[in-house]
């Protein structure tokens, strides 16, 4: 894992996030913190230029409206042109015939190295349809240790279907290809607690994948160690009195005094 890091630090390269704008700044610090630029533009007259001088390219369907969405296929199809990373995060796919077919379609017709989101909205990417408890995973479908093994099955098969690597976040985190899949059992439920710890993960991630060209599945799953180990980090440094918006400071905090060393001493995986 420290590799991953320490190319992100040594490269910083640049991130284009069309982005969910209750949690925007947050990711934008996230970014920052990881040693990466982030750059934020939607507008479809913007958005392609400024994807054009960027490495990497975050889409994120958080809070879709019809002004944004020109900008987003606008943006990934010359991403795709470029050769540039793309990552979709289809939040609360499944929760509204708007999220759902513009997810859909977006998948149809952008090429995405990554699309994360949680267990719901990644099954609704598989059948085209589903539900989610607002952008929240449905609890009926959460990965746990007695699901563990189909949910594997289930991602790998979708990463083939999609030719593309899926990453699943919740209490138990998957990262896959069609042929292996990372778990990781990283991170904190008090997480949670805080709107956009997984907008904050996709920008990060994006960073991640532009930093470690040659290995995007480890890059990803790097990714998404370095987020969990920052929210275990900070919560072992609350203090009494402390609530959700220290704690999300301390994340941003931890990310921010990440070396590869606490990366590497944290990271809680297996490869399957």
């Amino acid at each position: 894992m420290k590799k991953y890091l320490e190319n992100v630090r040594e490269k910083s390269p640049l991130v284009h996030n069309i982005t969910n704008y209750v949690t925007v700044n947050d990711v934008a610090n996230v970014i920052l913190a990881i040693g990466a630029s982030p750059i934020m533009s939607d507008d479809e007259e913007d958005a392609p230029d400024i994807t054009a001088i960027c490495g990497g390219l975050n889409i994120n369907i958080g809070t879709l409206n019809k002004r944004t969405i020109p900008g987003m296929f606008l943006a990934g199809k010359r991403a795709n042109e470029l050769g540039h990373v793309v990552l979709l995060d289809p939040v609360g796919a499944g929760a509204s015939k708007l999220r759902t077919e513009t997810a859909n379609k977006l998948i149809r017709e952008v090429r995405f190295d990554v699309v994360r989101g949680n267990i719901s909205e990644i099954k609704t990417l598989y059948y085209g349809s589903g539900s989610t408890k607002g952008v929240d995973a449905d609890v009926a479908d959460k990965v746990t240790d007695d699901s563990l093994e189909a949910a594997v099955r289930f991602v790998k098969e979708l990463a083939a279907k999609l030719d593309t690597i899926i990453a699943v976040t919740g209490a138990i985190d998957l990262v896959a290809d069609k042929d292996k899949c990372y778990v990781i059992r990283n991170g904190r439920p008090e997480m949670g607690s805080i709107t956009g710890t997984g907008c904050q993960l996709s920008g990060l991630m994006t960073a991640f994948l532009v930093a470690n060209p040659d290995d995007k599945l480890g890059a990803a799953a790097a990714a998404v160690c370095t987020m969990g180990a920052a929210g275990e980090i900070a919560w072992e440094r609350m203090q009494p009195g402390d609530g959700n918006s220290t704690y999300r400071n301390r994340i941003i905090d931890a990310i921010y005094n990440m070396d590869g060393e606490t990366l590497e001493k944290y990271a809680n995986y297996s490869i399957v």
